[in-house]
């Protein structure tokens, strides 16, 4: 299945914890799984660009942004994000800089459908050159559902250069969760790789702050 042992990897999650309770931050420490690839040319080769759902929340507090109807903005309150209406959207008056900062502020946005197909007239192209274009959200499944779908998410996309980062987990989360997230983030990134392994040239798991661990 992998040419991981799954004794590193948990060896690599017990150094990471180990290292964040040795020196505890005011905020919770994000663990990442850190990418090196080699045999890949990103000007010639495909780049790739995949999404997995991890089974536990990695990031339990990604900002996310509603644009929603007036149902959906109510029920946005429940769960503890943020919304804006059409109306809001609107005083935005297309301005670049407004909208620039708007797709700074929240890592996800999700909208309505009836407010969706506004989005290109109400703010031009703004959030989609930020790689941020909403989710679409209908009323016939709960938002608390979309909301948590989404905040397991990690994407992985290949740019211009040949590492990429994603979050696997938290410093909060068990070491069984930490471990399935990493292995499953692991399988889904050989997956995506055109020669697998033998694209992969480092692997290190790490905390926001701490020292990384290399597993590959």
């Amino acid at each position: 299945m992998s040419k991981l042992p799954s004794d590193t990897i948990r060896d690599g999650i017990a150094f990471v914890l180990e290292k964040s309770k040795a020196k505890p931050r005011k905020f919770t420490e994000t663990i990442e799984l850190q990418i090196g690839l080699k045999n890949y040319d990103p000007q010639k080769d495909k780049r790739f660009n995949g999404t997995v759902s991890l089974p536990s929340i990695p990031r339990p507090k990604l900002k996310l942004c509603m644009l929603g109807d007036a149902k959906h903005c109510e029920e946005a309150v429940g769960v503890g994000i943020d919304h804006m209406d059409v109306e809001a959207l609107k005083k935005l008056n297309k301005n670049k800089k407004l909208i620039k900062k708007l797709a700074k502020k929240y890592n996800h946005f999700l909208a309505s459908e009836s407010v969706i197909k506004q989005i290109p007239r109400l703010l031009g192209p703004g959030l989609n050159k930020a790689g941020k274009f909403p989710t679409l959200c209908t009323h016939s499944e709960a938002l608390e559902n979309k909301v948590n779908g989404i905040r397991a998410q990690v994407k992985f996309q290949l740019k211009k250069v040949l590492c990429l980062a994603v979050a696997v987990g938290n410093v909060e989360m068990t070491e069984k969760e930490i471990f399935v997230n990493t292995q499953t983030s692991i399988n889904f990134l050989v997956s995506l790789l055109k020669k697998n392994w033998q694209n992969v040239k480092s692997l290190n798991l790490k905390s926001t702050m701490g020292p990384p661990f290399r597993l590959f």
